[in-house]
């Protein structure tokens, strides 16, 4: 690199020897271009030689369900989800697959330093005119004017396709800027029991859509007893199974889990929804009281006076956990929810994490409900019934219990079926409810 060779210190400067002249910063001045078009493309490089390690270091033996499932295509695709769900795989092995180590596709993180002094839509200008053809953006929500940047990026250049991840509180619809009417919005949960057993076992089961496996499920359960015994592993996957980051040492995997925990409340919330820092602890107390539950019907009135907050801010907070994937809130009707509207139930997210804030073992029947709540949110509506534990898509009704559990509660109604632990086969209208862990 050149820079002009005039004298304005005793120093070398890019090994150009300079005389007695003490302004340096006049020599910044004249040079400042070539500088910053010398550290622009330095870190430009750096961000191509990261993506290259990380595709390089990406394994393509076990895959996400959402890999064969979005339109990659599109223009414009979004995939929110809770810290450690696999949002980062999910684009490294797409990445991999497709393009290989191809310049037309580049995989970037917005928490990059880079990010901090140069704008994205500059970048991606920068990229386009290199060729690039599919740009994979990471951690969006960690950059102040992304939703802005992203809407210009998609108007300006229409021959770009843009694949974006972020928090689940991540807001697609603002005044700012609507991404609404341009982007195609998926959320990312974690590993389903399906998935959780092709990993460890290294094997390939199937999953299935709900209605096919009502009206299959002793076929369905049948060829995959002739592989595995899933029983063998249901209750460690309750345990220590959704992450993707699973490992045999139960504590370091509740700690880790904790910390998903404290991060989301302590610097997602604050970021995302502006609530205060300093009731950080008024929030961490409200879940470990839901973890406590025995599923939770929540009384507003009471529950706010013991943590010493409005009902106001009390219903804002359950919705805001909710967004995050703390908690499932569970509603009569799905339409129309207002922030203000009280939940009938409120459960952990997952069942791992009723294992990692719970010391002592968490109850049975709300770990049970939890699961099944949590694999049949994925793809189905999900809300609670006048009788019976839950509605699916305003048709099919559910019991979920133990191996004993009856029709006595669902007598007269229609679509009604048992979901039933400890089983490995069902019958008639009783399902395993291990099984329903393959709808995704």
């Amino acid at each position: 690199m050149k820079f002009k060779k005039k004298c304005y210190s005793s120093k070398k400067i890019n090994n150009v020897s300079c005389g007695k002249h003490k302004n340096i910063n006049l020599f910044l001045k004249e040079n400042i271009f070539y500088l910053y078009l010398y550290f622009t493309i330095n870190n430009m490089e750096s961000l191509r030689k990261r993506h290259t390690l990380l595709i390089e270091e990406t394994n393509l033996t076990f895959k996400r369900y959402l890999l064969t499932q979005l339109p990659w295509q599109e223009r414009l695709i979004g995939v929110k989800g809770s810290r450690g769900v696999g949002k980062t795989t999910l684009l490294l092995q797409y990445i991999k697959q497709e393009y290989g180590l191809s310049s037309k596709a580049l995989y970037i993180s917005l928490d990059d330093l880079y990010f901090s002094e140069n704008r994205l839509i500059d970048f991606t200008e920068e990229f386009i005119a290199k060729g690039g053809e599919h740009l994979f953006i990471d951690e969006v929500h960690k950059y102040k004017n992304w939703s802005i940047e992203l809407k210009n990026i998609f108007d300006i250049y229409s021959s770009l396709k843009v694949v974006f991840t972020g928090s689940s509180l991540l807001e697609i619809l603002n005044s700012r800027s609507d991404l609404s009417r341009r982007a195609l919005v998926y959320s990312m949960q974690g590993m389903s029991f399906r998935e959780y057993l092709n990993i460890n076992l290294k094997i390939e089961l199937q999953s299935y859509e709900l209605k096919y496996l009502l009206e299959n499920h002793i076929e369905i359960a049948l060829a995959i007893t002739k592989q595995i015994k899933p029983l063998q592993y249901f209750e460690d996957y309750l345990k220590i199974g959704y992450f993707p980051f699973y490992a045999k040492n139960e504590e370091l995997y509740f700690k880790r889990l904790q910390e998903i925990i404290n991060m989301i409340i302590e610097v997602e919330l604050p970021l995302l929804r502006n609530t205060d820092i300093s009731i950080s602890n008024k929030i961490k107390q409200l879940v470990y009281v839901i973890s406590q539950s025995v599923p939770f019907k929540p009384n507003i009135s009471a529950l706010a006076n013991k943590i010493q907050i409005t009902r106001k801010t009390l219903l804002e907070y359950i919705n805001s956990l909710h967004d995050a994937s703390i908690f499932t809130a569970l509603y009569k009707d799905s339409f129309g929810i207002s922030l203000l509207q009280k939940p009938e139930k409120l459960f952990l997210e997952n069942t791992n994490y009723m294992y990692a804030i719970k010391y002592t073992q968490p109850n049975i029947g709300n770990v049970r409900e939890s699961f099944f709540l949590n694999q049949l949110s994925q793809n189905q509506q999900v809300t609670y019934p006048d009788k019976g534990d839950f509605l699916i898509n305003n048709t099919y009704l559910f019991e979920v219990g133990g191996r004993t559990k009856t029709t006595k509660q669902l007598q007269g109604a229609k679509n009604s079926f048992i979901a039933a632990d400890t089983i490995e086969l069902g019958f008639e209208n009783k399902i395993p409810l291990w099984l329903f862990g393959f709808l995704y």
